[in-house]
């Protein structure tokens, strides 16, 4: 009888670090194969991600069906691809500006390309990688309109994205503008078609990828005036150091390889408007933890 419970606490003990070694990390992105944390963690041992982007930016995130579309789009693409994640393995999750911090606090997305402006009060709640990009806020007006620039909006009727930076910019610099703000910049295009508002504003790019829709066509026209420098960032996690630091990584080799300006003359591109060079050199350093 002896012997039996001997080889029965023995059996239980062989069990027990059995299933440790199985399991029971409740870090995200670990579990068998890598011990890595994070969006690389997740990367390795899920071979998937979701990744948060625009669906309604011509040129840029542009959701047609279930398809998305855009150089934001093919920037997370090679993004997944350094990260070992297969574009037919990422699930993509319609981002609008007021959410993308939420919905990576929240673990909702992995990681967020969507025109996303990298700035200080963003960065206290989450980590940026980046910039790929360095757009201007500008202004989207009627073709026929003599609006300026911004020092011209007093009185003025401007539309914009409730919580974008662009709209926080109205509202401090140019007080004097009748701000109004939806949750998508698409939902401004009808009322400045209509002339029920005198502006569009946000980045001269996603300006520039609405006008040239082809239901609006020699109808606007972009101002031409940038009055800020909004550098794009990739947003993950606050504390995923690593993560942020693997996909500068993978901006750089982006930058060397051709995959960054391929990305570009694919969509923004085809407006005629040639790459931009990505100056790794401006890459985030992200931030401590």
């Amino acid at each position: 009888m002896r012997f039996k419970r001997v080889a029965a606490v023995a059996a239980a003990a062989t069990l027990a670090l059995g299933l440790a070694a199985c399991g029971g990390d409740s870090d995200e992105g670990t579990g068998s194969g890598s011990s890595a944390k994070g969006i690389v963690g997740k990367a390795q041992n899920q071979k998937k991600l979701v990744i948060g982007v625009k669906a309604d930016q011509p040129g840029l995130g542009l959701q047609t069906g279930s398809q998305y579309e855009g150089f934001d789009v093919e920037i997370a693409k090679i993004i997944a691809k350094g990260l070992g994640v297969d574009a037919n393995n990422i699930e993509w999750k319609t981002t609008v500006s007021a959410n993308r911090e939420p919905f990576i606090e929240q673990g909702t997305v992995d990681l967020v390309v969507a025109t996303y402006t990298i700035n200080d009060e963003r960065k206290q709640k989450v980590n940026f990688a980046g910039p790929y990009y360095i757009a201007g806020q500008d202004l989207l007006v009627k073709a026929d309109s003599t609006l300026t620039g911004p020092e011209a909006l007093e009185g003025k009727k401007v539309c914009s994205v409730q919580g974008s930076t662009p709209a926080k910019r109205i509202e401090s610099d140019y007080p004097k503008a009748q701000l109004q703000q939806f949750d998508a910049y698409s939902k401004c295009l009808p009322l400045l078609e209509q002339g029920k508002v005198d502006a569009v504003t946000t980045d001269d790019i996603i300006l520039a990828g609405y006008a040239a829709q082809d239901q609006f066509a020699g109808k606007f026209k972009v101002v031409g005036n940038p009055f800020s420098s909004e550098p794009y960032g990739i947003g993950l996690k606050k504390d995923d150091k690593d993560g942020c630091e693997k996909v500068n990584d993978i901006l750089k080799a982006a930058a060397s390889d051709g995959s960054y300006k391929a990305a570009w003359d694919a969509t923004l591109g085809k407006s005629g408007t040639p790459a931009p060079e990505l100056d790794t050199t401006k890459l985030t350093n992200c931030g401590s933890v």
